[in-house]
Parts: structure tokens; C-alpha cells; sequence
């Protein structure tokens, strides 16, 4: 079962990658990495008679294997074409779950906020407002004092 399981994943192999790793894993089953491709497909015998559990995952940065991500469950005997086409399905489905989501702006991604500041001819109209109106008041509590004191004959 094991070799034949061997001789099916090299000729999966050579129909789905031109560029491509075949080895046995630890647990006896066999791997087939595509490295310019980030992903990697396994075939291993199942607890039946005959069939093959495939499954298929990413290639990290690095080059270490993520966990499987797809899964399923053929007969071996199926023949390479019908093989190549569920490995097809696997490796589609793992490239639509691992699209990236819309890039979300984060709080450091931002530049800091500046602080709003008004024109300078802004500031200097409102400094010569409080200053007339500062004036105005010294005023009129001079004219209020001196209107007092000369009723009060001092």
C-alpha cells in the first residue's frame, strides 16, 4: 500500500507542479511540496482498505509547513486524474481562505494627529479685542469714580 501510495503521489506530483518535493513523512505517508507556490498536499493511507486521506496546507515563511487547512477522503485506485482534481479543489479552497481581508489602519500605521492652530492674524485680532475691552471697562470705572467723587464735593 505504501509504495503504491509513493508511485500515485510522484505522478500527482508531476501533474499538478512542474517545480516540486516529494518525500515521506514521519508518519509513513508522503508529501508533496510546491515551493514557488507556498503549498504542500499529503497523501496518507486511511484505516480503510484503499483509501487516502489528502490534505493540503501553506508553506510558511521559513519554509515550515502551517497545519492542514483542507481535507478529504479518496479511494487510491481512482486514478491520477480524479486525484489531481480533488487536490485542485483542496488547493483552491485553502487560496480562498487565506486571502488577505482588507488591510485594516492601525492606531501606529496613522501618523500622529497635529494640533489644530489658528492663522496668527486670528490671534492678533482677539488680542486687540481684550484689549479694547479692557479699556473700555478701565474707563468706565474712572468716569464712574471721578462722576462719584465730584458729587461727593471731595
Amino acid at each position: 500500500m505504501l509504495t503504491h501510495l509513493a508511485d500515485t503521489a510522484r505522478q500527482l506530483a508531476a501533474v499538478l507542479w512542474q517545480q516540486h518535493t516529494v518525500y515521506r513523512d514521519r508518519t509513513g505517508g508522503v508529501v508533496i511540496r510546491g515551493e514557488h507556490v507556498e503549498r504542500w498536499i499529503s497523501l496518507s493511507a486511511t484505516g480503510t482498505r484503499g483509501d487516502v486521506l489528502i490534505r493540503a496546507g501553506r508553506i510558511l515563511d521559513g519554509g515550515t509547513s502551517a497545519p492542514a487547512r483542507a481535507e478529504t477522503v479518496m479511494r487510491l485506485d481512482s486514478g491520477t486524474g480524479e486525484l489531481a482534481a480533488a487536490c485542485r479543489r483542496l488547493l483552491a479552497d485553502i487560496a480562498m481562505r487565506s486571502e488577505p481581508a482588507a488591510p485594516r489602519a492601525t492606531e501606529y500605521a496613522r501618523p500622529p494627529r497635529q494640533p489644530r492652530t489658528r492663522p496668527r492674524t486670528a490671534r492678533v485680532a482677539l488680542w486687540v479685542v481684550l484689549a479694547t475691552v479692557t479699556s473700555a471697562a478701565v474707563l468706565a470705572v474712572l468716569v464712574a469714580y471721578s462722576s462719584y467723587s465730584a458729587a461727593s464735593g471731595r
